[in-house]
């Protein structure tokens, strides 16, 4: 560093210094005015008034974890105050309760709001032909947890039209208190739910794990794929129907010394098992083709036979040619919780694996044009393209953004630094601004000033985060961004934004089978409203302070707020009930 500028230890910007320590001091009084102590240790006298002003010993102690038992307690004893003495949820927000927390526990931090909360939403038919739709919310905790919320599981007895499911979306987070909170919504790629989040006026990401079915889907529907997985197919549901056939499969395995694996079968909803009944074709063709020329499976049918040459090659090419496909999908799949920032370098790869090689056969040729077409089709949006290189470029596993170009990387920084401006300026505009002398303007600088030092701190700050080692594909940025939080201040707010919102509806669909349990055959007869209840209750027990007990011992008819309160009082603020 030359002598001509300093680096604030707070904030990592460059001060000029002019053989004083005025800048700095300036610098301090206007931007961190709880640390702006002088050298003995006392307060500057243009910070703010003493009896607001955290001590030095209190400044030096470390903030409780979240996760900390003494901070549980702590939330949980709020929690017990606010429903015995059936005070208001927003008295955590009081400045004489902040005060009296803070006198009793300097260390505690009461919860925050989130700035964004992010929604899936799918429909889906009991066994009792009710027609449900369910709607999750999803956000990021203060210690960077990503947390999801059942908010409504409603039957839809009007037709899916986009006008309908657009009044759900619009009435549930008025509900639930969170329609101010950024909304952003997780679909699939039905036409009726892109109508119904532009008719809402919410921001519309769709379904990755959708996205790749729909796109694999259109290969695997070429004639030439078809033909081969019909064969392979009817192959595959013989061995499985038949117990002859089977034992024979076993008994060359061994003979030929393959792995005894299962022959599988696929499932049309499900893109992959496709994939995977040709690779285990493949693998065990020697077995699949001995056992059906052996003596005792020509008894009992004569008329299955085994690929040809043509078709095993097809079958080799296909499998080739959907690889990426495979691979992409098990990425997701394994990853706990998809965030929204994985879609655009996986969709990257995609696109590059699906242009044509030199030595690609006919077949190959087409499988890859149909999935490439079929995802820059679904994609063709600049808005969501914006939203998906943003999110990408605040999770520091892609924040190099490799898979875009130069021209591209720049507009997405720049939008960060835009939003970090803007969120930095409604801040400022939210707190009393007091009246500046023209002794302080002329000495500490005018208004405009005070923004462009604001605009370098962020350049600052990203130019920080950028230079920070990228971490493994196989670590968690949220675990990254809590440690790194203090380290870039600035940028945290907008990382959480787009990292809380997730890649896949999966959250929904996986309440399915939760539903589907609770609405067997012994319970078709539950109304829908008492359905959305349990619902309810069973998914969103494990997040509150208070065992599944507290919930029996209540009526019914009270439930619902319930767990709004919950939501509002144990680490879950942000929700609330009118």
């Amino acid at each position: 560093m030359d002598m001509t500028h300093g680096i604030c230890k707070v904030c990592r910007m460059k001060i000029k210094y002019s053989g004083n320590t005025t800048n700095m001091r300036a610098h301090l009084t206007r931007h961190h005015p709880k640390i702006a102590l002088t050298a003995d240790g006392k307060a500057s006298s243009k910070s703010a008034p003493l009896k607001n002003q955290p001590t030095l010993d209190t400044l030096s102690l470390a903030k409780l974890s979240p996760n900390s038992e003494r901070a549980k307690k702590i939330t949980q004893s709020i929690t017990y105050f606010i429903c015995k003495d059936l005070r208001p949820y927003n008295i955590v927000e009081n400045e004489g309760f902040s005060y009296m927390i803070k006198t009793l526990e300097p260390r505690y931090v009461i919860p925050l709001q989130p700035e964004r909360v992010a929604l899936t939403c799918d429909a889906w038919t009991s066994r009792a032909v009710d027609s449900y739709v369910t709607i999750t919310a999803h956000y990021l905790t203060a210690d960077w947890q990503l947390l999801s919320y059942v908010l409504q599981t409603r039957t839809l007895h009007e037709s899916h039209t986009g006008a309908n499911i657009a009044n759900l979306l619009q009435n549930t987070p008025q509900e639930w208190g969170i329609a101010d909170k950024n909304l952003v919504v997780v679909t699939d790629n039905a036409s009726n739910m892109t109508i119904a989040t532009q008719l809402a006026g919410y921001l519309h990401v769709k379904c990755f794990a959708h996205t790749l079915n729909l796109a694999s889907q259109r290969a695997l529907n070429l004639p030439a794929v078809a033909r081969v997985l019909g064969r392979v197919r009817r192959i595959t549901g013989f061995f499985n129907r038949s117990t002859v056939a089977n034992h024979a499969l076993e008994q060359k395995q061994k003979m030929l010394q393959l792995l005894t694996h299962k022959l599988k079968t696929d499932v049309c909803t499900r893109w992959n098992s496709a994939y995977d009944m040709l690779q285990r074709f493949l693998e065990q063709q020697p077995a699949i083709c001995a056992a059906l020329l052996s003596p005792e499976v020509r008894k009992s049918s004569t008329d299955i036979f085994t690929l040809n040459e043509t078709d095993i090659g097809n079958t080799e090419e296909i499998v080739r040619a959907l690889k990426s496909m495979q691979v992409v999908t098990t990425v997701m799949s394994e990853e706990k919780n998809p965030t929204l920032s994985l879609v655009a370098p996986l969709l990257a790869q995609l696109l590059h694996d699906t242009q044509d090689n030199i030595g690609d056969t006919a077949l190959v040729r087409n499988i890859k044009q149909s999935i490439s077409q079929d995802l820059k089709k679904r994609y063709a949006s600049t808005v969501e393209r914006n939203t998906l290189y943003t999110a990408s470029a605040l999770d520091p596993r892609f924040k190099t953004l490799p898979f875009l170009s130069l021209e591209e990387r720049q507009e997405t920084y720049a939008r960060v630094v835009a939003e970090a401006i803007t969120l930095q300026v409604s801040k400022h505009s939210e707190e009393p601004s007091p009246k500046k002398s023209k002794m302080s303007i002329c000495l500490l600088g005018s208004p405009d000033s005070d923004t462009e030092e604001e605009e370098d701190a962020i350049d600052c700050c990203l130019n920080l985060y950028k230079a920070e080692p990228k971490i493994d594909i196989g670590e968690c940025p949220l675990q990254w961004w809590l440690k790194r939080e203090g380290a870039h201040a600035r940028l945290a707010p907008i990382a959480r934004k787009y990292l809380s919102t997730p890649a896949t509806t999966v959250p929904c669909e996986r309440l399915f089978s939760l539903s589907g349990h609770i609405i067997q055959k012994k319970h078709a007869s539950l109304s829908s409203d008492n359905v959305n209840r349990i619902v309810c209750l069973m998914k969103n027990v494990q997040h509150s302070g208070f065992s599944a007990v507290s919930f029996c011992v209540l009526n019914t008819e009270f439930c619902a707020p319930f767990i709004v309160m919950i939501f509002t009082l144990t680490c879950r603020p942000g929700f609330s009930h009118c």
